[in-house]
C-alpha cells in the first residue's frame, strides 16, 4: 500500500487527506463491493469466498463468478469514476468538492489527460462538470498531477514493477502486465538489469508465463516494453521482434485496450 500512497500522493496532499485504509484480505461471507476491478486475481486474498454485493467497473469481465445474484454495472468508458459520477446524478446526490477532485483526478490518471485510446466523450464531459464543482483547471492540474507521478528515482526495482501491476489469466496461462509513467524512458532504463532481475524473481514466485513492463512516456504517448518469459507469444501478438528483452511500442499507452487484449487474443 505504501507504493500506492506514494503514487497518488499529489492528490492526497492537494486535498490534505489521508490515504484510505488498505484491505489485503477478506473473510468468508464478508460483504464487499468491487470498484474498478472484477477479476479475482486482481483483488484481495479470499475474495472468492466473500459475499460480493455490487460491482462497478470499466474493465473486461473475467475469472469472475458468485454464488448469489448481485448488482453489476460495467460500461466501456475510460474511468470508473465516470460511472460513479452518473450514479451520483441518478440518485440525486450532491457531489462535494473533495469528491469532485478525487473523481476528476482518477479520470485524468486513467485517460492520461484524455490522450489514452480508452478515453470517451463521456469521460471528457464528466471531467468538465467535475472541474466546475472543484474549481480546478483541468489542464494545469492534470499535467502537474501526471508529472508528479513520473518521479521514479526513489523506487526499488521490486517496488517499480508493483506500482501498477495486474495479472491476466487465460486458462492456466498467467500474464503479468505492469506499467509505470515517466517523462523520460531512458531514466528508467538506467536500472534495466536490476528491473529484469526483479521481474524474473516475481515470475518464479508467482508462476507467471509472461511478464511485460510498460514504461510509458506520458509526454509523447509511446511505451518501451521490457518482456520476460514466453517472448514468442508477445512477438506474435504485436508482430514485433523483441531484442535484448525490449521492444518499442509507438502510440501504445493503454494496458487495458492496447496490450492485455492483444496478448489474450493470441493465447
Amino acid at each position: 500500500m505504501e507504493i500506492l500512497i506514494r503514487k497518488h500522493g499529489y492528490v492526497l496532499n492537494y486535498l490534505n487527506i489521508e490515504a484510505p485504509r488498505f484491505i489485503s484480505e477478506v473473510s468468508e461471507g464478508q460483504p464487499v463491493v468491487l470498484v474498478d476491478h472484477n477479476e479475482f486475481t486482481q483483488s484481495a486474498t479470499g475474495i472468492e469466498k466473500a459475499k460480493i454485493e455490487t460491482v462497478v467497473d470499466h474493465h473486461r469481465i473475467a475469472n469472475f463468478e458468485t454464488a448469489e445474484p448481485l448488482y453489476y454495472r460495467a460500461e466501456p468508458v475510460g474511468c470508473t469514476s465516470t460511472i460513479l459520477y452518473k450514479k451520483f446524478k441518478e440518485e440525486h446526490m450532491e457531489i462535494e468538492k473533495k469528491e469532485a477532485v478525487l473523481m476528476l483526478s482518477a479520470i485524468i490518471s486513467d485517460t492520461l489527460l484524455f490522450k489514452s485510446p480508452t478515453c470517451t466523450k463521456e469521460d471528457i464531459s464528466v471531467c468538465d462538470e467535475l472541474s466546475k464543482i472543484s474549481g480546478i483547471d483541468i489542464n494545469t492540474y492534470g499535467l502537474d498531477m501526471l508529472k508528479a507521478g513520473t518521479d521514479l528515482s526513489d523506487f526499488t526495482p521490486e517496488e517499480l514493477i508493483n506500482i501498477d501491476s495486474k495479472e491476466f489469466a487465460s486458462g492456466d496461462y498467467k500474464v503479468q502486465i505492469a506499467q509505470v509513467n515517466t517523462a523520460c524512458i531512458e531514466d528508467v532504463l538506467q536500472n534495466k538489469e536490476a528491473i529484469e532481475k526483479a521481474m524474473a524473481n516475481f515470475m518464479n514466485e508467482h508462476g507467471s508465463n509472461l511478464f511485460v513492463l510498460l514504461i510509458t512516456d506520458i509526454l509523447n504517448s509511446n511505451s518501451q516494453a521490457i518482456v520476460l518469459g514466453d517472448i514468442p507469444v508477445f512477438e506474435k501478438a504485436f508482430s514485433k521482434t523483441v531484442e535484448n528483452n525490449m521492444v518499442f511500442l509507438e502510440g501504445v499507452v493503454s494496458r487495458k485496450k492496447q496490450v492485455a487484449p492483444v496478448i489474450i487474443n493470441v493465447l
